[in-house]
């Protein structure tokens, strides 16, 4: 009885392992490069945004320097920092999580 057990356990884990496709493996698609130009836009795009986003805060920080608000823009230049961060290591994130 045990033995048959096995073989259906066995056979089982053959079934599911087969049945599985592993997407690492294969040519990529025939409209990849037109993927990868859109993605290098969107790449730039957010780059300038990063930029642009710096330069607002710096100026608003310039502008309220006597005010005496510069908690807000300490936050303010943390979160424009975060999301540089972020957009300068979104590939290096998703090499590590795809793997």
């Amino acid at each position: 009885m045990s033995d048959l057990v096995f073989a259906a356990t066995d056979a089982a884990h053959h079934l599911t392992t087969l049945a599985i496709p592993n997407p690492g493996q294969g040519g990529e698609p025939p409209f990849a490069q037109k993927l990868l130009t859109i993605l290098g836009w969107v790449a730039w795009g957010v780059t300038l945004a990063c930029v642009a986003g710096v330069l607002i805060v710096a100026g608003k920080m310039a502008m309220a320097h006597n005010r005496g608000e510069g908690g807000e823009h300490a936050r303010a230049l943390g979160m424009v920092g975060a999301a540089c961060i972020i957009a300068g290591s979104a590939s290096a994130i998703v090499g590590t999580l795809w793997v």
